[in-house]
């Protein structure tokens, strides 16, 4: 079993990582299927089922699949590039994707919410589809979204335990806790240690640090957002902005020397609540592991950096390989999805996975 850092702590989209991001990703790799293909195709389709489908509006499943299906990715998602796009889909009913010629979309007629029909692999489902000038189906697949941003189709569904052996390549293999803590007792290693080296089986050194730095980056840059932004959250329940106003009090009452004991609660929960309302509003954030606990592990970064005496950015890293090495165990064994085993699936794993980092 190897996931990367980089599979736990992925840049993605509000406001959620299965409902969002998934379908974003599952129409990249669609597209990138077309591109593949002898198929000349001339129009998309798309279907979500179960939870993308009853869920989809409030989560922006639809905006996500349309936006997917023109080229957007989580990673690099611009929300007013985003916007202009919707505009110009629905009026055009044409997506345009890099590497491929204009094809037809209509949005209201081409994307269905199938309410009736779950698939059977997973709750979160979708069907893609590439037509021919005639509408008929030329190309098809069936994606799921299983919690975090991570997407897979049937066959890969079948083919886990195949890619599970051949990770047993890695330098430490650990599948488990025990695993994992013998490992670390036999080799002398920290976890981070470990989780580091079997990392630059894939990366160089320069590489991956450079990237890491970047998810850090965007942790905090989604705090400070957070942080300075007020206003109403979309999605018509009328839910206002806390987390700058609760900021600026905090801020008093350091300035006057009024902090109480018990402040140090206030601070990490208005760094994850920031967090929170920059993902309900649907700007970029940092699974971690997933869009619904995305605050946890950030929030208690940066209650470490700023109220802790000798932390060190340069410690960072320690802390994220430590957590994603637990997150890991969690996906492996168990589920970061709140849709297969409700929200501890996804608040629990964050707050062990933080824990775990600040104990490094």
């Amino acid at each position: 079993m190897f996931l990367s850092v980089f599979d736990m702590f992925k840049v993605g989209v509000g406001p959620s990582s299965s409902h969002t991001m998934g379908p974003m990703v599952a129409a990249g790799r669609f597209l990138d299927l077309l591109r593949a293909s002898p198929f000349q195709a001339q129009g998309l389709r798309a279907s979500l089922h179960g939870s993308l489908a009853f869920t989809g509006v409030g989560h922006a499943t639809d905006r996500a699949t349309i936006l997917g299906l023109a080229g957007f990715q989580p990673e690099t998602y611009d929300a007013d590039q985003a916007e202009a796009a919707l505009a110009d889909i629905k009026t055009r009913k044409q997506v345009h994707p890099d590497g491929l010629s204009p094809l037809n979309f209509n949005p209201s007629g081409d994307l269905v919410f199938d309410y009736d029909h779950p698939l059977p692999g997973h709750a979160n489902g979708m069907i893609l589809m590439a037509t021919d000038a005639q509408g008929d189906v030329v190309l098809q697949e069936t994606y799921y979204s299983i919690g975090g941003g991570f997407v897979v189709t049937e066959a890969e569904q079948a083919l886990e335990p195949v890619l599970d052996a051949r990770d047993a390549t890695r330098p430490y293999p650990f599948e488990t806790a025990q695993m994992m803590l013998d490992m670390a007792a036999q080799s002398g290693k920290t976890i981070a240690e470990m989780k580091r080296i079997n990392e630059l089986t894939q990366l160089s050194a320069s590489a991956f640090d450079s990237r890491l730095a970047r998810i850090w980056d965007a942790m905090e840059a989604c705090i400070n957002r957070g942080l300075s932004h007020n206003g109403t959250l979309p999605g018509g329940l009328n839910v206002k902005r806390r987390a700058r106003d609760i900021h600026q009090s905090l801020l008093a009452e350091h300035g006057m020397n009024l902090t109480a004991p018990h402040t140090i609660n206030d601070w990490m929960c208005v760094y994850a609540m920031a967090v929170n309302e920059e993902n309900a509003a649907g700007g970029q954030v940092v699974t971690a592991p997933t869009n619904g606990a995305a605050g946890v592990v950030p929030a208690v970064i940066r209650y470490w950096l700023d109220h802790v005496p000798g932390a060190s950015r340069a410690r960072i890293p320690e802390f994220l390989l430590t957590a994603s090495a637990i997150g890991g165990l969690i996906k492996h064994n168990a589920s970061i999805s709140g849709a297969e085993c409700g929200c501890q699936a996804e608040i629990g794993s964050a707050s062990a996975m933080a824990a775990a980092g600040l104990c490094a």
